[in-house]
């Protein structure tokens, strides 16, 4: 099967910014929260660790969630690959 060019700059687009929200992901969720203790100060009135152990991630994940779906739109729209609404 032959691969297209723009097929193949959708998918090599697609991979990077997968891979790029995976390593946000992968610091909030282990290197963050591993040195949050040594982290000692206050965030909006809590300890930051237990503020991002409560909420801090959480956000994180819903903007990545958000940013990957806005991204995922306007470039299956820039490949003529979006889905007809």
């Amino acid at each position: 099967m032959q691969v297209s060019a723009n097929h193949q700059a959708y998918w090599s687009k697609n991979l990077r910014i997968t891979a790029i929200l995976m390593a946000i992901w992968f610091f909030v969720t282990f290197v963050v929260s591993y040195f949050a203790r040594d982290l000692n100060f206050n965030f909006f009135g809590w300890p930051f660790s237990f503020w991002m152990a409560a909420q801090g991630a959480l956000v994180v994940y819903v903007l990545i969630i958000w940013y990957y779906a806005h991204y995922m739109n306007k470039l299956d729209q820039e490949h003529g690959v979006a889905e007809e609404e």
